[in-house]
């Protein structure tokens, strides 16, 4: 008996099947059939974007489009890359050699202060020489060298005497008028175990740098040791004042250590400014006749 035919999975195809695979409109006699026009019908009744809306969807769920590894055609514009950071917003990992060389002596300015600070107050440990740091900061004050020169200004009956006293009044304005500036340019506040209890204050004196009364006692020694013919024990002692007020000033817990250190500096260039501007009767004779009217 001749064997029925099979399939491709070897399973026997029943009469229908054959006879329809038989007939002359089925794709086994190669006529167009109505598969291929069932088929054709399929792919013209689809939207038109849906073919690439479903290619989008299979590529942007393949692993490879989410790697970003090619641009995938009409799915947009790329995205541009986050823009740098500007320079001042960067952190700087590298600090230069100055910037570590600032730091640490600031840190040991600071410290240094602190521990010299031992009469900044009453329970310290030299707390009992208190009285006598301020009765050092009262002479190195700018107030009483301003009314003693005035005062003498006004008792002096000579040319030569008022000379003097003329520059150095001179000099006492200038103390005031740079330390002022300084100060309100700088603003640095002044150590935490101070206590303001300052003998005569003004606005610009909450702050620290630099010590006025370091500048003015440097000042005032320079000028006291060019102008007046003192014994060597007077030169010596007008020398160890302004050391011992611009010490108590640390002491007192008022200043730090670079704050006393730039007074002396400032207060030693004030002199050789005033020196250079030397006021006498032949460059500012009207301020002598002045004088010499009261």
């Amino acid at each position: 008996m001749p064997s029925p035919r099979r399939n491709t999975e070897g399973r026997p195809l029943s009469a229908s099947a054959s006879s329809s695979s038989s007939s002359p409109g089925s794709p086994a006699h190669g006529g167009g059939g109505a598969g291929r026009f069932e088929f054709q019908s399929l792919l013209s009744s689809r939207a038109p974007g849906v073919d690439s809306t479903c290619a989008r969807l299979r590529a942007s769920e393949s692993p490879v489009y989410r790697r970003g590894s090619f641009p995938l055609a009409g799915t947009g514009p790329s995205q541009a890359p986050p823009p740098a950071l500007p320079e001042d917003d960067r952190m700087d990992l590298n600090p230069s050699f100055l910037g570590i060389a600032l730091r640490s002596l600031l840190a040991i300015d600071l410290w240094l202060s602190k521990k010299l600070g031992v009469c900044a107050g009453e329970n310290s440990s030299w707390g009992s020489m208190r009285p006598l740091m301020k009765l050092l900061e009262i002479s190195g004050h700018g107030i009483p060298w301003l009314l003693g020169t005035l005062y003498g200004l006004f008792r002096s009956d000579s040319w030569a005497g008022r000379e003097v006293l003329m520059n150095l009044l001179f000099a006492l304005l200038l103390d005031l008028l740079l330390v002022t500036v300084i100060k309100a340019l700088v603003r640095r506040r002044r150590p935490a175990h101070n206590q303001m209890d300052m003998f005569v204050t003004l606005s610009v004196d909450k702050y620290s740098f630099p010590s006025g009364h370091a500048s003015r006692a440097a000042l005032m020694s320079r000028f006291i040791l060019n102008h007046l013919v003192l014994a060597i024990p007077l030169r010596v002692l007008t020398v160890l004042w302004a050391f011992i007020v611009g010490l108590s000033r640390v002491m007192l817990g008022r200043h730090n250590v670079t704050d006393v250190a730039f007074g002396f500096f400032l207060g030693y260039m004030q002199y050789s400014i005033v020196d250079y501007c030397w006021l006498s009767p032949h460059n500012a004779p009207a301020l002598f006749v002045l004088w010499n009217q009261q």
